[in-house]
């Protein structure tokens, strides 16, 4: 029986994580934590079977002996301060992504939970959605040939989330589009790539969409109860372009929370010299065989990507086999973040 504490029970606990974890046997949430005691009590509600007590103060499950694995699922801002005070109190910990909001941050965290021999794992889900699976594999039996670029689209028409609020304020978030839904499609082509690590990088950030937030029009936003208009901060990038040279591959995307073209781009492209492949990001895939000129679209169940990412994580702790998802497996990644941001602060291409 392992007994975890929940911190931040906010729209990632309650849309992924709750759902999973409750599912699986053998697991006991002892604690749902949060600063707001309701959104918390509303978890206890509607999971009374499996949630024992709501607090406020996460230090109390800290202090709890009994706690064994603590989830970090605040916002960007907290990640770093939460995560290292539950290793420093002898917790393993899973992390929502982005690990936090910088790369220096993100590899002190890694030193922490390495050097007192804890399981700490990231929240970069696609690792486990089934499509993903399937291309890594893909690619390593050779299928592609050679992947010599990666191209991804992550767009969509005004749907800048909270504006004003966390989601807008560089101190809080680490930035916009990028840090928000880049994260996941960069991170997953270097996953599928074999764990690329970088060479050149050159990115462009842009925050033009909303400069006057009050002007600023919308069909619809996420995350609306948390915007703040009269009073926040915008100052992140709403689009974003950029291009990655890798030891394995060259990468290109381009990224818009908000654009004024009524589109919703979010497809990733994988050319290789014997096959491609187009992923539906969140979908399935096709493949292209370039020796018969076949389009194949396999048929195959998506499993709960976060079912399977908490339950690989759990198993991990219990192995202590470092999985896909441990942090040092995704600092390359907080690297990538990074440099992008300071490849479009000083308008020019890093290199490592």
């Amino acid at each position: 029986m392992k007994t975890i504490a929940i911190v931040g029970c906010g729209r990632i606990a309650r849309a992924a994580h709750f759902p999973a974890l409750t599912q699986i046997e053998g697991l006991r949430i002892k604690y749902a934590c949060d600063l707001i005691e309701s959104k918390a009590a509303e978890m206890k509600e509607k999971y009374p079977d499996k949630v024992e007590n709501v607090i406020t103060d996460y230090q109390v499950a800290l202090a709890d002996p009994e706690v064994e694995v603590v989830y970090v699922l605040t916002p960007n801002y907290a990640h770093y301060t939460v995560t290292m005070d539950a290793l420093r109190a002898g917790k393993h910990v899973f992390c929502e992504k982005p690990i936090t909001v910088n790369y220096k941050l993100s590899c002190e965290m890694a030193e922490e939970a390495n050097k007192r021999g804890l399981m700490l794992n990231i929240g970069v889900c696609n690792r486990y959605h089934k499509s993903v699976e399937m291309l890594e594999q893909l690619n390593r039996e050779g299928k592609f040939g050679k992947i010599y670029h990666v191209y991804c689209s992550f767009r969509s028409f005004r749907s800048i989330p909270g504006l004003g609020g966390a989601f807008t304020n560089k101190e809080q978030s680490g930035g916009g589009v990028l840090i928000d839904w880049g994260v996941h499609f960069l991170d997953l082509i270097l996953y599928i790539l074999g764990g690329a690590k970088l060479k050149t990088l050159t990115c462009d950030a842009y925050c033009e969409m909303a400069k006057d937030m009050k002007s600023y029009k919308y069909t619809k936003m996420w995350a609306e109860d948390t915007k703040d208009i009269e009073n926040g901060v915008n100052n992140v990038d709403d689009y974003i372009s950029g291009h990655i040279r890798t030891d394995k591959a060259s990468i290109s995307f381009n990224g818009a929370w908000a654009q004024n073209i009524n589109q919703k781009d979010m497809f990733i492209d994988f050319m290789g010299d014997k096959g491609g492949a187009r992923l539906t990001y969140g979908g399935k895939f096709e493949f292209y065989d370039g020796s018969t000129l076949e389009t194949i679209a396999p048929e195959y169940d998506i499993p709960d990507m976060y079912l399977c990412e908490d339950r690989a994580f759990l198993e991990a702790i219990e192995s202590g086999v470092k999985n896909r998802n441990h942090i040092d497996n995704i600092l390359e990644s907080a690297k990538l973040l990074d440099s992008l941001y300071a490849s479009a602060d000083a308008k020019k291409e890093i290199e490592f």
